[in-house]
């Protein structure tokens, strides 16, 4: 996960201008794409990055959410929801990062 951050950082150190439109389009779709309120667009993208098996996207999502208003009940839902398309082990491993994110590692 260190490496992804550092990676980021360097993306944005040496290709700042690339990075900036990257995040403001990023931005404008979030934000002006459409009439999803803004708790059912970040479920949306936990449910992405637990499908895409981006832990550093997932956690950077779970956080978003949590910060936009979404309950941790929502979050787990939303990424038990991809199991049946998307399979058992994706989600499992989504659901692990939840836990780790919030601290839940005990059964």
């Amino acid at each position: 996960m260190k490496e992804i951050k550092e990676n980021l950082d360097y993306i944005k150190t040496h290709h700042k201008e690339i990075y900036e439109s990257y995040e403001e389009y990023g931005k404008r779709i979030h934000t002006m794409g459409g009439p999803l309120d803004e708790k059912t667009r970040w479920l949306i993208k936990v449910a992405v990055s637990s499908v895409s098996e981006y832990p550093f996207a997932l956690k950077t999502h779970i956080r978003k959410a949590l910060a936009a208003g979404c309950t941790p009940e929502e979050i787990e839902h939303t990424i038990l929801m991809i199991a049946p398309s998307t399979g058992f082990p994706k989600m499992m491993e989504a659901i692990m990062i939840f836990r780790s994110s919030l601290d839940l590692t005990e059964a």
